[in-house]
């Protein structure tokens, strides 16, 4: 599979001119680049769980300009849209242009922030989190009956409860380890519901050290390897994701932002629910909105010799781990999401000649490895400027195919 990551953005940016407005033309520019699959947040347990009305839903960002030059959170305001006949239109394009779903969720950790209420939020929330895997396995195991009663299920690739388990809404600070428990009992729960439907969670990165914690009962072996490397160097030095820490305003004044940028304290969203339906801080979200993108650009530039090695090496050995473990469990290998990390919108890194050349080395390794599935990496999708290269999707992904 050469998956191209469409998340929610399928349904939050629907809009007259927007990347998801047209459905089949959106497959066919997947198809035009080597895509033969795309992965989606499919909201299940609002659709399939929830009992809201999802006749008419809206979606927007997360207030005024806040996030709107935020990769993924641009999203702006939109037309009402049916959720299940969207749904329906989605599986009916893919089939049309020979394409599958890997069916996922990301509703415990940013889809609601989207909704122009709070109910989606609410609902997911009232869930006892004990209780959370389960009840995404009734929803998918609902959406899969609804997909089926119009002979699409032939479409879904396999299911996933629920993207990134470690780093989502499903634990409370349990780790790997101490999530399998709960992982598997929502996969058994699917398992009684669907047992002809593959179905797993996935992971970011690699958890290597904590392999023994990943369910033993799933199908397919699915992780994200963002190895960050350079990247993770400015996002530990500017404290980005370390609310503990004091922002360096200065210094990101100095080295990151445009002229005329705002302070941390003077931009912010408005008051509302919608910071806590997100995962990503406030100061995270500041520093994308307002940097300089050749400024970004040119900080990890500066520092990538320091450390091209490790990020190399780092890659291989996750990639090799999780082969490994794959080949252990005689389940197919795959990677949804990678390679480099969360850059802003219009930054060029990932995309500019070092990161594609982390995406050919990524893609090829992965392919020698005889993964199932993997990504171009996570921002060649319709709604990320990378989308424009369409040489670079259609070389690596004809790359994947080679010898398979």
């Amino acid at each position: 599979m050469t998956i191209s990551l469409w998340d929610f953005t399928w349904y939050t940016r629907t809009g007259p001119g927007e990347p998801f407005a047209d459905l089949g033309e959106a497959f066919r520019q997947a198809v035009e680049r080597g895509y033969d699959t795309v992965r989606i947040c499919a909201m299940p347990y609002l659709l399939f769980g929830s009992g809201l009305d999802t006749s008419a839903l809206r979606f927007t960002g997360l207030g005024g300009e806040f996030g709107q030059r935020t990769r993924w959170y641009d999203v702006p305001s939109g037309p009402p849209v049916d959720g299940r006949a969207h749904l329906l239109e989605l599986f009916r394009q893919a089939k049309a242009h020979d394409c599958r779903i890997i069916v996922s969720s990301w509703e415990y950790q940013q889809s609601p922030s989207f909704g122009v209420d709070d109910a989606w939020h609410r609902a997911m929330q009232a869930v006892p989190r004990a209780d959370r895997t389960v009840a995404l396995a009734d929803a998918h195991a609902a959406l899969v009956d609804f997909v089926r009663a119009e002979g699409l299920d032939d479409v879904i690739a396999y299911v996933e409860l629920h993207n990134e388990v470690q780093y989502s809404g499903l634990h409370a600070g349990e780790g790997v380890v101490g999530l399998r428990a709960s992982m598997e009992r929502g996969i058994d729960r699917f398992k009684e519901r669907q047992p002809a439907v593959p179905v797993t969670v996935n992971y970011a990165r690699v958890p290597v050290g904590e392999m023994r914690g990943l369910p033993r009962n799933m199908d397919v072996a699915v992780f994200h390897p963002y190895v960050y490397g350079v990247l993770g160097q400015l996002y530990d030095e500017f404290a980005l994701r370390d609310t503990s820490r004091a922002f360096p305003q200065d210094r990101a004044f100095a080295e990151l932002l445009r002229d005329g940028a705002p302070k941390l304290e003077d931009w912010r969203p408005p008051a509302s629910w919608k910071s806590e339906a997100t995962i990503v801080p406030h100061r995270e979200i500041y520093t994308h909105d307002w940097c300089d993108p050749d400024r970004w650009d040119r900080w990890l530039y500066d520092r990538y010799s320091e450390h091209r090695h490790a990020m190399r090496e780092t890659m291989e050995t996750w990639l090799a781990v999780a082969a490994d473990h794959a080949a252990a469990r005689g389940i197919p290998l795959v990677f949804g999401e990678g390679w480099v990390g969360y850059t802003p919108l219009h930054a060029n890194f990932e995309e500019g000649p070092v990161g594609t050349e982390i995406c050919a080395h990524a893609m090829r390794r992965a392919r020698d490895l005889g993964a199932w599935g993997t990504v171009v990496c996570s921002n060649a999708a319709p709604h990320h400027p990378m989308w424009q290269d369409v040489a670079l999707q259609r070389r690596l992904n004809d790359e994947f195919r080679e010898n398979r």
